[in-house]
């Protein structure tokens, strides 16, 4: 790699090498994603070699179907999983602001400024745009604050009828419970071909009844939950070849019939499982008019615990007496199998409040893309009732890179430099969004900064239909502040990661000797 520094003739040092190398598999990571944001952002279609499609906008799916091979843009790329996998939303603003801040950091190191100090000015930068946007928090107190309704217009990209589908769940379910730390909305949402469009009080299970001879319906329904096989206790066919080892098969099966015959003894109506249901405990179910479900995932069977007020039981539990049985029972209005979806709805349940988001998809091959869509809706939803809002669009990080400029006679020497990268970063995703828009993102950038400070409002961005400056907040373009935060932080953390890697050394592999690429080594993985 042959490039020359700014202002001189000199060949760069190779050290640098590496440096350029991952700013390069950034720079084509981020250029993947750039294009979908915004509200005239386009899809990709991303096509495996099985011809296999996918059409989506969605940042982080993009990136995680991506062929990638480059460790730099892997590492990019686990930074927006982890922001997905944290908040739910907001992979695609995470990606550019990284991306951008590499790029800024590597410009700065080529005109001669030492990474350490380009590290520095970052880390500062990062933590100053912390301050500043957790300052600018505007709160919400309760799940009727029609300001939900926008963020979920906002996160679910328009879709008018997954945003209320979202909004519907948040109000039933309510703020306490959005709150709680375990608990992710996004996890209450279903999507299924030929569908309607639903928000109700209750658990859907992915499975059908064993058997068409059971009910299809049960009212006032008790529910045994086994968290293990319905199956006897299994013998190694050595022992079964002795006599005494065929004896103690024939007495665990006897054993085994006993004990399903106490679930009948106790009333119960229905009995999910997550494993199998051998033939003899479907016979004598079947025979008692029970519904039985079985190989019901570990997901389902915990939300219907929680639903229903039950508690999950091992197989071996069902030895203990009736009454002790009785304690892990659960209970439900109503449990009814919906056969047009093939799966089982468990309503009214009296443990705890649980709601269910089911959206209606039109053909199989939109079904995963407005999952993602309801999703990232929900997401937003609950981070925003959690951690607050700030104004959407791009206009908030224009005013912390504003706000940033202030900081630069706080740092000494070539550090500022790196505050630098950060207010450019922060003026990247509305530049984005305005050129994805149609429009000149350099005058368009410098026309929101300007008007930022003329009407002192940190709500100011661009209409994306008319290209005129206007207010975010009151045209419910808005986004919630854990995602904006996180965002931020992971660029920051994963280009700071970036910059300073110095050299590339490939890991030696079983038999044979370690090998040290050195920096512009054409082994090196491509991207």
């Amino acid at each position: 790699m042959n490039v020359k520094q700014a202002g001189s003739g000199a060949d760069v040092d190779e050290r640098l090498a590496a440096l350029l190398t991952n700013a390069n598999a950034v720079r084509a990571i981020t250029a993947a994603v750039e294009g979908t944001i915004g509200p005239k952002g386009l899809d990709t279609m991303l096509v495996d070699r099985f011809g296999e499609v996918i059409i989506t906008n969605d940042g982080v799916t993009i990136l995680d179907k991506m062929d990638v091979n480059h460790p730099a843009a892997k590492m990019l790329i686990n930074t927006a999983k982890a922001q997905q996998a944290e908040v739910g939303d907001g992979t695609t603003t995470t990606t550019i602001m990284a991306g951008s801040l590499v790029s800024e950091g590597v410009n700065q190191v080529m005109r001669g400024v030492p990474v350490a100090r380009v590290i520095e000015g970052i880390k500062y930068g990062v933590s100053k745009v912390v301050e500043g946007v957790r300052e600018r928090a505007r709160t919400i107190t309760e799940v009727n604050d029609p300001i939900l309704r926008s963020i979920a217009m906002i996160a679910g990209r328009e879709h008018e009828d997954i945003a209320d589908l979202v909004v519907a769940a948040a109000k039933l379910i309510g703020v306490e419970k959005l709150n709680e730390y375990n608990f992710k909305l996004s996890e209450i949402i279903t999507a299924e071909a030929g569908a309607n469009n639903e928000v109700f009080m209750g658990v859907i299970v992915d499975r059908e009844r064993m058997s068409q001879e059971m009910p299809e319906e049960i009212l006032d329904a008790k529910l045994l939950l086994i968290d293990d096989a319905l199956e006897p206790e299994e013998i190694e066919d050595e022992a079964l070849s002795t006599e005494t080892g065929f004896k103690r098969y024939i007495d665990l099966q006897d054993e085994f019939k006993k004990n399903v015959q106490k679930i009948v003894e106790l009333g119960v109506s229905v009995v999910m499982v997550d494993r199998g249901v051998h033939s003899a405990a479907e016979e004598i179910l079947t025979d008692a008019n029970i519904m039985v479900i079985e190989r019901v995932s570990t997901k389902d069977l915990r939300r219907v615990a929680d639903h229903t007020g039950a508690r999950m039981l091992k197989r071996t539990g069902l030895k203990k007496d009736p009454g002790d049985i009785g304690k892990y029972l659960g209970t439900a209005e109503k449990v009814y199998q919906d056969e047009k979806l093939e799966q089982v709805r468990v309503i009214g349940g009296r443990g705890k409040p649980m709601a269910t988001i089911l959206v209606g998809a039109a053909t199989e091959e939109v079904v995963g893309e407005r999952e993602r869509i309801a999703k990232d809706a929900a997401s937003s939803v609950q981070a925003a009732v959690k951690g607050g809002y700030v104004p959407g669009g791009g206009s908030i990080e224009i005013a912390m890179a504003r706000e940033v400029g202030k900081h630069r006679e706080n740092l000494k020497g070539m550090a500022a430099y790196g505050l630098d990268c950060v207010a450019n970063a922060l003026k990247q995703p509305l530049s984005q969004i305005v050129e994805n828009a149609g429009f000149n993102p350099l005058e368009k950038v410098e026309e929101v900064m300007t008007t930022q400070i003329a009407q002192n409002l940190d709500s100011l961005g661009i209409d994306c239909d008319t290209g005129e400056t206007a207010d975010m907040l009151a045209r419910g373009v808005i986004d919630p502040v854990p995602v904006k935060l996180h965002a931020i932080k992971a660029a920051g953390e994963v280009a700071v990661a970036i910059l300073r890697i110095d050299t590339i050394i490939k890991k030696k592999e079983e038999g044979a000797n370690a090998q040290k690429t050195g920096s512009n080594d054409s082994s090196m993985p491509d991207f």
